[in-house]
C-alpha cells in the first residue's frame, strides 16, 4: 500500500514537532477558573490578531459558532445566514436546537455572497406573527461555494445593513486566515467590521484541536458562560493551548503554499472531460469537482483510496480535495497521475 496522502479536509494535518514540543512543556492552571497562563496568552494573541478586545478558546469551531450566537442574540429571535453556510447545513440545527433560533436562510452566490437587498429584505418587521431578527451570520472562507474569499468590502456592506437595523453580525472565519493569505492583508481587516468572530486552529493552521472567539469583552464574557452551559469549560487547557499559539506564529504565512498546491490540482483537473471544475472558485485551498456520469463520486473516491488517496465525497458526484502543510507539491503531482489513470 503506498503512503497515504490524506486531502479529505484540512483538519488531517498532524501537529508539527513544534507544537509537540510546546504542548510537552505547557505551563498550566484551571481554565474553567480562566486560570490557566498558556490558555489566556493564547486568547491574547487571538484578540490582537483579529483586532477585538477579548477571546474565547473552545474545543470547536462548532461550539464557537453556538456560543457567539448565544451571547449574541436574544433567544427565540431569527438568525439570517447563508442557504450553503457551514452554520446552516453542518452543525446539527444547534442554535435552533440549543438556542432556540429559527434559521431564515437567504441565498450564497457561486462565490459565497449574500446579497445585500436579501438580507434586508429578510430581516422581519416588529410584527407579532414575526420572530424578531436577532442575528446575520456570514461564512469566510466559504467552503461549499469553493473555500471563496469575502473581501473586507463586500463584508462591510453586509454588515452595514444588519447594523443599520440593530442587528450583530457574526462572522464564521474558521479559515479566516486562508482568506487574509489570498488576499494579502491582515486577517484583522475581515474581522473589522463583525461584532464576533470565530477561527479554527484545527484546520490549516494543523494544531490537534480548538478554536477561538473574538469579540467585545462584555460579549466574550457571555460566551464564556454559555462554554461552560455546553460542556466546553476545561481544566488544564494549557496542552492543547500551547499548540495554537504554535499554530499563530508559525503557520499562518506558509498558508501560500497550499493554495498554489490546489491551484495544481484545480487546473489539472480541470484537463479532462470527465471533470467539471469551476477554477474561478479556487481562490484559497480547497478544490470542489463534480464527476460526469457514467461515474460516481463515490466510485471516484474508492479509486483514488486504492492508490493511497483521500478525499471527500459531497454527493452523488460532488467530491473534495483540501491541501495543507503535509501535502507537498510531489504529493499534488501524485495525485495528478492517478487522476489521468481515473479520467483519461
Amino acid at each position: 500500500m503506498p503512503e497515504i496522502i490524506d486531502l479529505r479536509g484540512d483538519w488531517a494535518t498532524p501537529p508539527t514537532p513544534a507544537m509537540r514540543r510546546a504542548m510537552a512543556e505547557a505551563e498550566v492552571g484551571d481554565d474553567n477558573s480562566h486560570e490557566d497562563p498558556t490558555v489566556i496568552r493564547l486568547e491574547e494573541l487571538s484578540a490582537e490578531r483579529m483586532g477585538k478586545e477579548a477571546a474565547l478558546f473552545v474545543p470547536s469551531g462548532t461550539m464557537g459558532n453556538l456560543v457567539s450566537v448565544l451571547a449574541l442574540a436574544e433567544y427565540g429571535t431569527e438568525i439570517i445566514l447563508g442557504d450553503k453556510s457551514h452554520a446552516y447545513l453542518s452543525e446539527a440545527g444547534g442554535a435552533a436546537v440549543i438556542g432556540g433560533h429559527p434559521f431564515r436562510p437567504v441565498p450564497n452566490d457561486r462565490f459565497g455572497m449574500l446579497d445585500p437587498t436579501s438580507v434586508e429584505e429578510a430581516i422581519n418587521p416588529l410584527d407579532i406573527h414575526c420572530a424578531r431578527t436577532g442575528l446575520l451570520m456570514l461564512e469566510n472562507t466559504h467552503n461549499l461555494c469553493g473555500g471563496t474569499v469575502l473581501t473586507p468590502q463586500q463584508t462591510a456592506e453586509l454588515c452595514a445593513v444588519a447594523h443599520r437595523h440593530g442587528i450583530p453580525v457574526h462572522l464564521d472565519g474558521s479559515r479566516i486566515f486562508n482568506a487574509a493569505a489570498a488576499l494579502g492583508i491582515p486577517a484583522a481587516d475581515l474581522a473589522a467590521h463583525v461584532d464576533t468572530v470565530t477561527f479554527c486552529l484545527s484546520k490549516g493552521l494543523a494544531a490537534p484541536v480548538g478554536s477561538v472567539v473574538c469579540g467585545p469583552a462584555d460579549v466574550i464574557e457571555r460566551a464564556r458562560q454559555k462554554r461552560k452551559l455546553l460542556g466546553g469549560a476545561m481544566r488544564q487547557a494549557g496542552v492543547i493551548a500551547a499548540a495554537g499559539i504554535v499554530a499563530l506564529e508559525q503557520m499562518v504565512d506558509r498558508l501560500p503554499e497550499d493554495h498554489a498546491n490546489a491551484r495544481r490540482l484545480a487546473e489539472g483537473l480541470a484537463e479532462y472531460p470527465a471533470v467539471e471544475i469551476d477554477l474561478e472558485t479556487v481562490q484559497t485551498n480547497l478544490v470542489f469537482f463534480d464527476v460526469r456520469p457514467p461515474l460516481t463520486a463515490e466510485g471516484v473516491a474508492a479509486r483514488f483510496e486504492e492508490e493511497g488517496i483521500r478525499c471527500s465525497v459531497f454527493g452523488p458526484r460532488r467530491l473534495r480535495f483540501a491541501t495543507h502543510y503535509a501535502v507537498s507539491r510531489a504529493d499534488v503531482d501524485r495525485v495528478l497521475a492517478v487522476a489521468r489513470q481515473i479520467f483519461a
